[in-house]
């Protein structure tokens, strides 16, 4: 039988890596929430706070001290000279080769009698000119000759916050380094330095080069970390792998469904829905994961499964994270359910009394074959007959435990997300490792293409007139703005203004779309665009998915270098859904950096949404690829998805291979490996933070 990793009690080894903070010399009761707060609970959590930056302090004599670098010198306390009032207090040292002024703006009660006229003291801090004379403001240190190795030669400085600095961090780190153990080796073939070995030297680092994530002993870190997580997430595909499920073999409906469609699926999507019907009449749980470009078909493929299911006789369920998004895949998909005699309903937050009740009724009886919704469908009181696949769209906008609740609903459910956000291999190697992957790479016949043009916002008159002239010829427009009142704090432009401005210039009425709109409103405002009764819509992101207007062609994006890549994708997939030819307006303020000016040509020269997310991805590092910080992302310590892209997928490689030979790897080896999963501790640090 397959061991799994992921299980078990924490190895004794671990004990003190898991001891709490308080236990180490100095965190008392005081201190202790505060450093809790800012690294975690445990003393592994604080080691696992590497340095971000080091401070060289040589030591130097004054005649050689450079200004704008920081020195350490040997001095004598030559004189104390307190100004007049409220001004700063200068204190005068010397060495054999010249004059310095120390300069404190707070007098520091009790400092001249700890450091005498006459004294020898060890002082360090940063060197400035101030006409002829040199000084150091606030010396980092000033020590006595016998606390000379309080000031180290090279100073680790440490994520700090008001309560806890980071000389304070770096000693706790020195203390919590001496006690813990060093741990068996989990890699092999060894390499040169152990886990134990690579976390001192992080922390004492002897150059800036060490501190950058291609360092050796960084990557010997990263590399762990990024095993440890691999082999959860695969350890718990295969457990799901091996847990029994409903097994659904027959299409017969929505093969007559496909043939009834003016159109045939392109040969992604059906590569797709082959891989959908593999895992349901396997027998054992799906988890896959449909990832495709705007526009490329998703929810067509998750509609033919879930015809399938509803063919054997049980129910499904496809939940979105907005109202607006939930509404257009059930109407998009009734017609096609209807001709096939498929009971369906719509759940939302917005049901309220009986027909809150009745609704809920078909669900619990079965005769709602097929269910779309928002949150509302895992809430209590929705109870299914005989609930066995769930499609879950956009699914990093829901918790872990929201998903959980949902899949609850069944026995061993099927489960199939939707993400129109495609994303590099790293990240999907980190965000979705658990679920087998089906990409969407082509769009189905009769997508226009859509022009892209990069404008300044200086231009935004004559921007004005090309889109009066569109409209008056029958287009229908989006205007895109990034917040929704005006804030003295922010020069964005914001929506309600622009809604303003763009009535009175184009003489229309035109619809307004913000987040901060009841749901009612925002529904009735985008039913009458889609109707064609407005000919402009003016909204923040609340559009980037879920809107489906073909008659709409032409899609303005104000300061659009304020917005993310990937979203400036999503929001362009609102238009080329007709026949008309479709163009993007992107609008930006001056001066444009390098790397925006970069990120807005890559929109301009590719629609390919995968090509988009890599460059994004190299062009601003890890950031926030999904625009926002979505749920369920890895919480790194070592970890650079960028810097470390090919540890990661040679630690999904290895962690394959092991859980594939574990039956064949040594007592030790295993053992070394259990230590390593219990080290990072996925399971507790990253699946109960999610929701």
């Amino acid at each position: 039988m397959t061991r799994d990793l992921t299980s078990g009690r924490r190895p004794e080894i671990l004990f003190p890596y898991y001891t709490s903070l308080t236990a180490l010399k100095g965190v008392g009761p005081k201190i202790a929430p505060h450093l809790i707060k800012h690294t975690g609970p445990y003393v592994r959590d604080l080691l696992f706070t590497l340095p971000v930056q080091m401070i060289e302090r040589p030591v130097t004599r004054i005649a050689e001290a450079r200004a704008g670098q920081v020195q350490t010198i040997r001095v004598t306390i030559g004189a104390y000279h307190t100004s007049a009032g409220k001004g700063p207090q200068r204190i005068s040292v010397y060495d054999d080769s010249g004059d310095l002024q120390l300069v404190y703006f707070h007098a520091i009660r009790g400092f001249e009698q700890k450091h005498p006229v006459g004294s020898q003291r060890w002082i360090s801090g940063k060197i400035e000119a101030f006409g002829q004379t040199l000084q150091m403001t606030h010396p980092d240190y000033v020590v006595d000759q016998d606390s000379r190795d309080q000031i180290p030669e090279f100073e680790t400085v440490y994520p700090a916050t008001a309560a806890v600095s980071s000389r304070l961090m770096r000693k706790f780190v020195q203390a919590g380094l001496q006690n813990v153990p060093d741990l068996p080796e989990w890699l092999s073939p060894p390499p040169d330095s152990g886990f134990s070995e690579a976390l001192r030297s992080a922390h004492s680092p002897t150059a800036p080069s060490d501190l950058l994530p291609q360092a050796p002993v960084r990557q010997r870190l990263a590399y762990d970390e990024a095993l440890a997580h691999q082999l959860a997430l695969k350890s718990r595909k295969q457990h799901r792998q091996a847990s029994p499920a409903l097994s659904i073999s027959e299409h017969l409906w929505a093969d007559k469904a496909l043939a009834a469609l003016p159109f045939t699926l392109t040969q992604a999507q059906f590569r797709a829905l082959e891989d959908i019907r593999d895992d349901l009449r396997s027998g054992f749980r799906m988890n896959r994961l449909i990832q495709g470009d705007v526009g490329s078909g998703k929810t067509l493929v998750a509609l033919m499964a879930m015809i399938d299911v509803a063919e054997a006789g049980h129910q499904s369920v496809m939940m979105a994270p907005t109202e607006i998004l939930a509404r257009q895949h059930y109407e998009k998909s009734l017609p096609i359910l209807e001709a096939l005699g498929i009971n369906t309903i719509l759940l939302t937050g917005r049901d309220k009394g009986k027909e809150r009740e009745a609704r809920r009724a078909q669900v619990a009886s079965g005769d709602a074959r097929v269910v779309f919704g928002t949150h509302a469908v895992f809430q209590d009181g929705v109870d299914f007959q005989s609930l066995h696949f769930c499609v879950i769209d956009e699914q990093h906008r829901f918790g872990v435990g929201q998903r959980q609740r949902l899949f609850s609903k069944g026995e061993s459910v099927h489960y199939l997300s939707m993400s129109a956000t495609p994303i590099p291999r790293t990240l999907a190697l980190t965000q979705y490792g658990e679920a087998d992957l089906s990409i969407l790479d082509e769009k189905p016949a009769g997508r226009q293409p859509i022009h892209t043009a990069v404008i300044p916002r200086a231009r935004l008159s004559e921007v004005f007139d090309r889109l009066k002239a569109a409209i008056a010829s029958g287009s229908q427009a989006y205007w895109i703005c990034p917040l929704v009142e005006e804030n003295l704090e922010s020069d964005l432009i914001a929506v309600e203004a622009r809604h303003k401005s763009l009535q009175d210039a184009l003489g229309h009425e035109v619809g307004l779309v913000h987040g901060r709109m009841a749901s009612n409103d925002k529904e009735a405002v985008v039913s009458r665009f889609a109707s064609g009764d407005l000919p402009l819509l003016c909204a923040t992101t609340v559009v980037e998915v879920g809107i489906d207007v073909p008659n709409a062609s032409i899609i303005i994006v104000e300061q659009a270098e304020r917005f993310g890549l990937a979203q400036l994708h999503q929001l362009r997939g609102r238009v080329g859904r007709g026949a008309a030819k479709s163009a993007c307006i992107l609008l930006y303020d001056t001066p444009l950096g390098a790397t925006a000016k970069a990120r807005l040509e890559l929109l301009r020269t590719t629609e390919d949404g995968f090509v988009i997310a890599e460059s994004d991805w190299k062009l601003r590092g890890e950031g926030d690829i999904l625009g926002a910080r979505q749920s369920g992302f890895p919480a790194y310590r070592f970890v650079d998805p960028v810097a470390h892209a090919d540890l990661i997928s040679k630690a999904a490689r290895e962690a394959q291979y092991i859980l594939q030979q574990e039956s064949q790897l040594s007592p030790e080896r295993l053992k070394a490996l259990d230590v390593l999963r219990g080290l990072f501790d996925w399971r507790a640090d990253q699946a109960d933070k999610a929701d």
